[in-house]
Order: C-alpha cells, then structure tokens, then sequence
C-alpha cells in the first residue's frame, strides 16, 4: 500500500504538546499500578517456588493457568478490546453517548454468551476425556486443573472488555488495579488456605482462589463502568449489526495478537511434553523436569519492565492512535509514533540490558527458597536472561501492532505473525537438542527481534514516514548509556560475589540496580537525551 498523503489539521501542532501530557501523565498512573501487581505477582511467585519446587506438579500448574491466560491476551486484552475501541469511539462521535452504551451492552452480553457456551464444550470434553482415555498421572493432573481453571476464561475475559470501554473514555486508573486484584486473592490463598492440604490437594485450592479472585476482577471495573454511565439498554438488539461487524473485524487481529501467545504457550508445551520423566530412564528427553516451570518464572521476570512500561504505553497510546487516525489527522498520528517508539527505546534498552545483567541475582532472591534448589535457580536465571534480552522488541510490537490496527490494517500483522510461529517453533525444536530449555527462551526473543523490525518498517511506509532522525538518535543514546549503566552494574556485581544470605541476596539486587539506574540517567543527561525524564516529569528537564 502507498504512503499516506500527508494530511495536516490545522490544530495539529497546537495540541501535540497537549496529547503528549496525557500520554506521559497517564502513563506513570498505569505503571505505577502495574508495578504494584507485578511486586505481588513475584512474591505470588516466589511463594509458589518455595511451597511446590521446580518439578512436576508446578509444571501442571503452570501449562494450565496460561490455557485462561492465553484467552484473557486474545480476547479481553487482545482482539475483541482492539476491534472494540475503534468501534466505540466511532459510534459515540457520530451518534451519541447512548448509542455507544447500547453498544458497549450489546459487545458484553455477546461475549458472555459466547464464553459460556465454549466454557460448556471444553468442560464436557475435559470431563469426558477422564473416562475414555488413559493418561498418565502427570497429564491427568493437568486435565484436572484445566477443568478447575477454565471458567476463569469467563471472568477475565469480561473484566478486560470492562477495562477497554473505561480506557475508552481515557479512564485507566482501575483497569490497571484489576491485576492486582487477583494477586491479593492468590497470596491470601496462599497463606491461609493451603497450609491444610497435601501439595496436589493446594494446587486445586489455589484454582478456587483464582476464581473467586477472578469474581472481584470483573466486580470492580463493572463498578468503575457503571459511575461512568454504563447502564443495560433493552434496544441493544438494535446493535447486533455492529457487533456481526466487529466479531468479523476480530478474527485477523486474534491471529496477530496469536503469535506471541503461541509462541510464549509453544514454549510450555514443548517443555513439558519433552521434559523427561522423574522417574525412569531419561534417554531420548532433550529436557528436565522443571524446564516449564523455569520458563513460567523467567516470562514473569521479564514481564515486569514490558508490564510497567511495553503494555501501559500501548494502553495509554492506543486511544490516541485510533481517534487521530479515525479523524485521518496524520501528522499527529506520525507524532504519536514517534513519541511512543522513543519511549520504547528510552526504557525497553536498558529493561533488556539489565535483566540480562541482574537475572542471576534475581533469580536466586526471587525463587531459591524451600523446595527451589539452587540449580533451579540458574535453570531460571537462564530463562530470564534469554526472555529479558528482548524486552525492547515485546515493547515496540505492542505499539507497533495497535498501529497497524488504529489504521484498519488487521491482514499485515497476521501475516508476519504467522511466519515468525513457525520460525520460532521450527528454531525451537531444533535447538533444545543441543543447548537445551534455554533455546526455547531464546528463539522466543529472536524472533521477536526480527518481528519488530520487519513490521516498523512496513508501518512507517504505511504511514508515510516519522521522524527517523530523532528515533535513531534515541535507540543510539539510550542503548549508549545502556551499555555505561551495564559496566557499572556488573562491575559492583562482581565485587559483591562473596555476599551471602538473605541479606546479601537483597544486597546483590539492590545495590548494583540502584548504582546502575542511576549511572543511566546521569549518562542520558550529558547525552541530552530527554525521553527518559519526560516519562518520569511533567515537563522535560534543561540539560
């Protein structure tokens, strides 16, 4: 497709200013909330390790919490938010608040509908599935725990649609609370409820958690939407056109939000099903047992910094990236692509340079209690550093994708999306014979990489260019000070090798981060690179 004439409104420039404050406003509100559910997540986590080990029965849990998981990113996160948004805020332009909420109930009831009834067939099907098949005993706890945790689907799925009409409507305050909601659930299972059974007997109490967890998820936004004016309309039949419209919308954009979701659930699959068995002969597993576990604590540790940041500027940017394109104000839909992939560079270069940095440190503080040995710590640490080194591409695809579909181009991330699955699983099955669980991690961020790159070409054609001068400059002075900050942090890394203890893992953590955040801004400032103080001020700071 041709380049985009270059349209200019003649507000554009006025108001440029004016969108990046909410952008960078709003941005530090969803990060803060995000890092306050990732804090809980890893001590979630954390207990987790310690409690059940890096071992088999971790593993079941582990596969069949991403089965809901993957739902939650497609379709409330994912595809039904994205075909949603655009919609919503077309039918409130042109036709009103009250059509727009009649749609909005129509989209929920919809969605709910169709949730129960797929909740039903994989019920029947898993249920069934106990008497027609054998399985072996760590497959049928997985079977069981599916059964357990799939009507969670239901309740995030819900939740997410929720926390897209409140973004909708520029509120992102208590969509961004909603994680941290069922960490609180899951950590009070934890250390109240559990401590009752054996270790098989907790893991299907933590799926209760999760449930009546998901109940309060889906609770509070609705609470949220109702004060903004969501109310049930009888006429949202009157609708259903448009929702025929945007279900046909979904369908491509569940492919492309499907590649990272498959790949992330190819990796678990993989690491199960070719891990070998803890008992009997391990010949012909190119895996351990405990690989799926590792690989779900590694995704955790780099989904802190691509949480914080990568997913709360693609929540912050999408709404403006949808209404300047809606409204074909180009310019400031250039801008808005600017601004957004020299943020990413800004915070996603650093992210990747230090967790490949800290993943030892971190793993070992994080997990390596009670039952995680100190062997899964490094089998871990492995993974994290393999995931965190592409922390920048995560990020940037999460812009660069809700671009493409802001711009009604739903076919071209699907189509590279499908060729980087089957890149990845290709790599995958080839390398783990020869360096083992960490190649599935590391295909994983590779492929990602040359994803990214591949796609921001095409929409910087598709868009007519941004100003390639200013992110260039931007990748070159962040992955600059990036590289200071790493020789500081690592060098008083090293000098704390000795340090032992729980003290001296805090110690091994904090230190060299605190040494290492700051060496970056100070290298940011004598480079006059701004980025990073604009997301952290309200205004950019004199060199």
């Amino acid at each position: 497709m041709s380049a985009m004439d270059r349209e200019t409104q003649p507000s554009a420039a006025a108001t440029a200013s004016g969108s990046h404050e909410h952008v960078t406003r709003n941005l530090r509100w969803v990060s803060l909330c995000t890092i306050l559910s990732r804090v809980l997540g890893l001590v979630r986590d954390s207990v987790m390790a310690s409690r059940f080990g890096n071992g088999v029965l971790l593993d079941a849990f582990t596969v069949a919490f991403r089965i809901p998981n993957l739902a939650r990113a497609l379709l409330g996160e994912g595809a039904l938010a994205t075909a949603f948004l655009p919609l919503y805020l077309r039918m409130r332009e042109e036709q009103g608040r009250e059509a727009a909420n009649r749609l909005a109930v129509a989209v929920l009831i919809t969605l709910v509908g169709a949730l129960l009834m797929l909740l039903a067939v994989a019920e029947i099907v898993l249920i069934s599935a106990g008497f027609w098949a054998h399985w072996s005993a760590e497959a049928d706890l997985l079977r069981q725990l599916l059964i357990w945790l799939m009507p969670y689907v239901v309740l995030i799925c819900v939740a997410a649609q929720l926390g897209a009409l409140l973004n909708a409507e520029r509120q992102f305050l208590i969509p961004a609370l909603v994680p941290s909601v069922l960490n609180l659930v899951w950590l009070g299972g934890l250390w109240s409820i559990t401590g009752w059974w054996d270790a098989e007997s907790q893991l299907f109490a933590m799926s209760g958690a999760i449930l009546l967890g998901g109940v309060f998820q889906v609770a509070l936004p609705l609470w949220a939407a109702y004060r903004q004016g969501l109310r049930f309309d009888a006429a949202w039949r009157t609708m259903w056109p448009m929702v025929v419209l945007m279900m046909g919308q979904m369908a491509p954009v569940v492919g492309g939000l499907m590649v990272t979701q498959v790949n992330v659930l190819a990796d678990s699959l993989i690491a199960w099903g070719f891990a070998a068995p803890p008992t009997g002969d391990s010949t012909g597993y190119p895996l351990t047992a405990g690989t799926a576990s590792a690989l779900y604590f590694g995704q955790r540790l780099y989904q802190f910094p691509l949480g914080v940041f990568g997913v709360a500027l693609g929540t912050v940017l999408f709404p403006l990236l949808a209404e300047h394109a809606q409204s074909r104000q180009f310019d400031r839909l250039r801008d808005d692509f600017s601004l957004g992939l020299r943020y990413v560079a800004a915070i996603g270069i650093p992210a990747s340079v230090g967790l490949m940095l800290m993943a030892g440190p971190l793993a070992s503080l994080c997990f390596e209690y009670g039952a995680f040995s100190a062997e899964d710590a490094r089998t871990t640490a492995g993974m994290i550093a393999a995931y965190g080194s592409g922390v920048w591409s995560y990020s940037g695809l999460l812009i660069i994708h809700r671009g493409f579909y802001s711009l009604g181009d739903r076919i071209t991330p699907l189509k590279i999306g499908l060729l980087s699955v089957g890149l990845n699983i290709t790599l995958s099955l080839t390398l783990i014979w020869v360096f083992g669980g960490v190649a599935l991690a590391a295909t994983t961020s590779l492929v990602s990489m040359l994803q990214c790159l591949l796609a921001g070409e095409m929409i910087r054609r598709k868009i007519g260019g941004w100003d390639q001068r200013a992110i260039a400059r931007a990748i070159a002075a962040a992955t600059l000070a990036s590289l200071l900050m790493g020789l500081a942090g690592g060098l008083l890394l090293w000098s704390l090798s000795e340090w032992t203890g729980w003290q001296g893992r805090l110690a091994r953590v904090g230190l060299p981060c605190v040494v290492a955040v700051a060496v970056y801004f100070a290298a940011c400032w004598g480079l006059r690179f701004r980025e990073p103080f604009e997301i952290l001020l309200r205004r950019r700071p004199a060199p």
